[in-house]
């Protein structure tokens, strides 16, 4: 049936939009937003349709959700930055049919699942800011994962992120990307101190186990990976509780699986937090 062609770990920090505007930071996220770019020309040549995003800028308390309308549209301004992004127009055409998919097959799994279709929820930046750079000219369909889970489990994201795999190869007809859009670290920096940061991790700690993870995804050892994540997401404050990584790695195969990472744009620090875009290669599911 289906494909899932695509997988990556990708930045979203607002600075990839405060760096096309003229001003002193203009053209700093030059590398992440040239990394997203290529990420897309990757997509259009694996004849990719649809890019599901895991967003942990999508906060839920209860169950796992999909926005999977049939069109995204509209002018937004993050109301947690908004000297970052602000009014950043946007439009994508969405894919209800692989949304409900998805939820239909993480319910048979046993996690509670919704998809959205006939719905007003909007984007969350998460989202909005890859797809600037990867979709602009609307070529892939796009839908939302609410990645950023208060009330879960690690362990539940990960099988929720096989019922996606799973849904995509047994009932889609059609070739899916998927991406984890959140950072790394992220201790953003302390009030006061943004301007200081805006190109740094918070502290050497942090740095410094960002880049040993980053290690380790490109020498593919994702089983030490695995076990050190929840208490990776405990001590380097997780975005959204790393929620996006447990459901790219659940569809990728958890602690089984053998690809190694792919970075496209090297390890930065970004107003205290540690950023990447990385590939993973799609290998096949272990037995």
């Amino acid at each position: 049936m289906g494909k899932l062609a695509l997988a990556a770990k990708v930045t979203h920090v607002p600075s990839l939009y405060l760096s096309e505007l003229d001003g002193p930071h203009k053209g700093c996220r030059q590398a992440a937003i040239d990394g997203h770019h290529e990420i897309g020309r990757r997509c259009r040549e694996l004849g990719v349709d649809t890019i599901v995003v895991f967003d942990v800028h999508w906060l839920v308390n209860s169950e796992y959700h999909i926005n999977c309308a049939p069109r995204f549209e509209g002018v937004y301004t993050s109301n947690e930055l908004p000297h970052f992004i602000r009014n950043m127009p946007y439009a994508y055409p969405g894919n209800p049919q692989l949304g409900h998919l998805i939820a239909d097959v993480a319910n048979e799994m046993g996690v509670k699942t919704r998809a959205h279709s006939e719905t007003t929820l909007d984007l969350e930046y998460g989202t909005l800011v890859p797809m600037r750079y990867m979709n602009g000219d609307e070529h892939f369909r796009t839908v939302s994962v609410a990645g950023w889970c208060m009330w879960h489990d690690l362990a539940t994201s990960a099988r929720f992120g096989l019922a996606v795999r799973r849904a995509i190869e047994a009932r889609y007809d059609g070739t899916v990307a998927i991406l984890a859009s959140g950072s790394l670290s992220h201790h953003f920096a302390n009030n006061g101190t943004a301007e200081a940061f805006m190109h740094k991790v918070w502290d050497p700690f942090l740095e410094a186990t960002d880049r040993n993870v980053v290690a380790m995804w490109e020498r593919g050892d994702w089983k030490t990976f695995c076990d050190m994540l929840p208490m990776y997401n405990e001590k380097c404050w997780g975005e959204g509780g790393m929620h996006d990584t447990a459901m790219l790695l659940g569809a990728l195969g958890w602690d089984r699986y053998e690809g190694r990472a792919e970075v496209v744009t090297p390890y930065f620090g970004s107003s205290g937090t540690g950023q990447i875009n990385a590939i993973l290669p799609v290998t096949p599911l272990p037995a």
